[in-house]
């Protein structure tokens, strides 16, 4: 993030849309049929969404994308923590005249791309209930590349809150990205001292609330822990190798990346309608958006205290960088 960028503490229904890629008036009948609570109405009575809202919203979307039905999402989700559900509709209108055998022939092919796209979606959607089953939890929505990275820690090593970072990241940066920052959540997983400092100096961040005063001295004071754990964090991840799966889990995307292009090429524009462009476990891409576009539409309720901890906390690490 740049923190010269302020990011909205809560958007509008049209940014909340943009950023989990469907609608407003999908938004809207989440509210209607109870699946995503109305959250709180700005001054000139329209709804604004908030970090929460937002993170259950990308839940929605892709529980949705692996095939669920709302009644289910809803029962299931019920006993959990989250709302989960969206509607899913795709097929193709066909038709066009038929006056000869070019008419027969578009005909057909529209048919032959409808029924690819439908197995390409079941294909996908097959692939995410498998995960989820094997995961035994939402983790299997994420993409196969970010969840593979888990494999070799105990059950229950993460945290929910490190699964709602992962998705979020992964939509603004696709899956090489949140695969990246799962190096992050390994090492806290298996460092149980850097877990307890990022517990402390987390708690420490949140307390920077809005009856902090941007120039009071806890400000400074937290920027310089967070500074010295991410340091802390950094070595251990370089002394114990993870910085060297990081390079290999680049190779390996490149060459994945290749392989798959001209797979995905075909299907990509199958299933635009229907959520499909938010794959999620065992896709790759997604309906992208630049970084800045992300940001300015996924709200953190960060206080002016908080943020300017973070610029603080981010201009000590430039003044530790080695220079070219």
């Amino acid at each position: 993030m740049h923190l010269s960028f302020v990011p909205p503490r809560r958007v509008k229904i049209g940014d909340a849309a943009a950023f989990a890629g469907t609608t407003p008036r999908a938004i809207r009948h989440y509210h209607a049929i109870g699946l995503l609570p109305e959250p709180e109405r700005g001054g000139d009575g329209r709804r604004r969404y908030g970090h929460q809202d937002m993170i259950r919203l990308l839940w929605i979307r892709r529980m949705a994308g692996a095939g669920i039905a709302l009644d289910d999402i809803r029962d299931a989700l019920t006993a959990d923590t989250g709302s989960v559900g969206d509607d899913r509709e795709h097929g193709d209108s066909g038709g066009g005249d038929v006056d000869g055998g070019d008419g027969i022939a578009l005909i057909l092919e529209r048919l032959e791309n409808s029924l690819a796209a439908q197995e390409a979606v079941l294909r996908r959607q097959r692939t995410a209930v498998q995960r989820m089953r094997a995961e035994g939890s939402r983790m299997g929505l994420l993409s196969d590349v970010v969840t593979d990275r888990f494999k070799s820690l105990p059950e229950g090593s993460l945290r929910q809150g490190e699964l709602d970072t992962l998705l979020v990241t992964e939509r603004i940066f696709g899956p090489l990205g949140a695969a990246v920052q799962a190096t992050r959540f390994i090492a806290l997983a298996t460092h149980p001292a850097l877990r307890e400092e990022s517990d402390r100096v987390d708690a420490a961040e949140e307390a920077l609330d809005d009856t902090v005063a941007v120039d009071d001295p806890r400000v400074a004071r937290v920027a310089a822990e967070r500074h010295a754990f991410e340091g802390a964090l950094d070595a251990f991840i370089e002394e114990s190798g993870l910085a060297g799966d990081d390079d290999a889990l680049f190779e390996a995307w490149d060459a994945r990346d290749s392989a798959t292009t001209d797979q995905e090429e075909d299907e990509e524009g199958a299933a635009d309608d229907d959520g499909g462009g938010d794959r999620g476990s065992g896709g790759r891409r997604a309906r992208t958006m630049s970084a800045f576009e992300a940001v300015g539409r996924m709200p953190y309720d960060f206080s002016p205290a908080r943020l300017r901890c973070m610029e603080l906390a981010e201009q000590l690490a430039a003044q530790d960088a080695p220079t070219a």
